[in-house]
């Protein structure tokens, strides 16, 4: 009789639990969202720089560099901070630094200097990094470790509804609804507005959240402390080739998306003006949004290692035909990347993560620290390009998922191997 009303006591405090973790959970899918349309809106201000400053494809590049650059300066302390200061302090702090790079964009378009916008996308960055350090293991505590990979992919869902809408306001703020550049095609006069008004947006969501009672999770801090403790990172497989699946990750979907505008463009493929390419690249985003939603209702039968392996063998197929084909083949087949594309983040993210206990924000810092490969990747891809041609430069990117289908064959040995170490 005890062992029942054990059961129904831990029944009605799972219960209790998760009413609890609903009105966080529901705030943070608001910031995956917000920073997904700010960092997409990149796709579309490198071919509007480009053709301001008369860049080449490897100078336009140093957008995403910059931008991707923050997180790996950025990424320990970050994760440094909300150790130490918790979940929403961390969130608190991205919001804002976030905001005063948004804020730089107007200085940057009156001086009208390159290294100025650069700047204040660093800056913006680097406010963005703290969010990501802060919201992705905050989401991945609020409930089961073993459904973590489903709340993520939820959230990311959210996030990819922001990089999908973000490609198509930002080509009409940016280009003009019919192609025309907002005024004179020798300025950036139409970043300016754009950028100020998503100043406003962090600042009123960071007085939100200021205002919020979020939950203080502890898991990670005393979970496994026992086991955790005399450990190094180092010495977990699992998270060091997560580590790396998360660098060639960002940087293969980082460099796809900011070659889109300029790859459609030519004559052989679409000969679409820019203002029609970048609404075009809505459909590579929104195929992430919808890959997410479905991921985050199959990710709780299918085993994510297995997720991992089959997305990027997929994501490999379609850029061999994106490199080999022309016309409206090719075209169809680099935006279909995103529908593969979608759950490769957050599951790799959580299977990285698990069972790391108290190492889990430092780990996670490691994580976002990886996502430099946003800053490189491109780079790459740009010289390439320059050097060759732009369609053959996609090789660069798929030579990435091919260590991430490595991965997902190899990541449930790994994480086996760290249990053995802590137990």
């Amino acid at each position: 009789m005890s062992e029942i009303n054990t059961n129904k006591s831990f029944i009605t405090e799972q219960s209790q639990q998760n009413k609890n973790y609903l009105l966080p959970l529901t705030a943070m899918t608001t910031l995956f969202f917000l920073w997904g349309f700010i960092t997409v809106l990149n796709d579309v201000l490198i071919p509007r720089l480009k053709g301001v400053f008369d860049l080449s494809y490897t100078e336009a590049m140093l957008v995403q560099f910059c931008f991707f650059g923050a997180y790996f300066i950025v990424s320990l302390p970050a994760g440094i901070l909300v150790n130490k200061f918790g979940y929403k302090n961390g969130v608190l702090t991205g919001l804002i630094v976030a905001s005063l790079g948004c804020m730089l964009f107007y200085p940057a378009v009156v001086v009208h200097e390159y290294w100025l916008f650069l700047t204040a996308l660093f800056v913006l960055a680097g406010g963005i990094t703290v969010l990501q350090v802060s919201a992705n293991p905050y989401v991945a505590a609020l409930g089961p470790e073993k459904t973590a990979s489903s709340r993520l992919n939820l959230a990311q869902a959210l996030n990819s509804l922001g990089t999908t809408i973000g490609p198509y306001v930002g080509g009409i703020l940016f280009f003009g609804a019919a192609g025309s550049l907002t005024a004179t095609a020798g300025t950036a006069d139409s970043v300016k507005i754009p950028y100020l008004v998503l100043a406003a947006a962090l600042l009123t969501i960071a007085v939100v959240f200021a205002f919020l009672k979020l939950p203080e999770i502890k898991s990670h801090k005393e979970e496994l402390d026992c086991k955790a403790k005399g450990h190094s990172l180092t010495q977990a497989p699992h998270l060091v080739m997560g580590v790396v699946g998360i660098f060639c990750y960002v940087g293969g979907e980082v460099a796809i998306g900011s070659f889109l505008v300029n790859f459609f463009g030519e004559a052989h493929i679409a000969g679409l003006e820019e203002h029609a390419a970048a609404a075009l690249i809505a459909y590579y985003w929104g195929g992430a949004m919808v890959g997410r939603f479905i991921g985050s209702a199959l990710l709780q039968k299918i085993a994510p290692s297995k997720a991992i392996a089959f997305n990027a063998f997929a994501v490999i197929v379609l850029l061999l035909v994106t490199i080999f084909t022309q016309g409206n083949i090719a075209l169809y087949a680099v935006l279909s990347i995103g529908l593969f594309n979608s759950i490769l983040f957050p599951t790799i993210f959580s299977v990285a993560i698990q069972g790391l206990g108290s190492l889990t924000s430092k780990g996670s810092g490691w994580l976002c620290l990886a996502i430099v490969g946003g800053a490189l990747i491109p780079l790459i891809q740009g010289v390439v390009a320059d050097v060759v041609n732009i369609q053959i430069s996609f090789i660069i990117p798929a030579l990435c998922y091919v260590f991430i289908a490595w991965y997902g064959l190899n990541v449930v040995k790994l994480t086996n191997k760290w249990q053995q170490t802590v137990n």
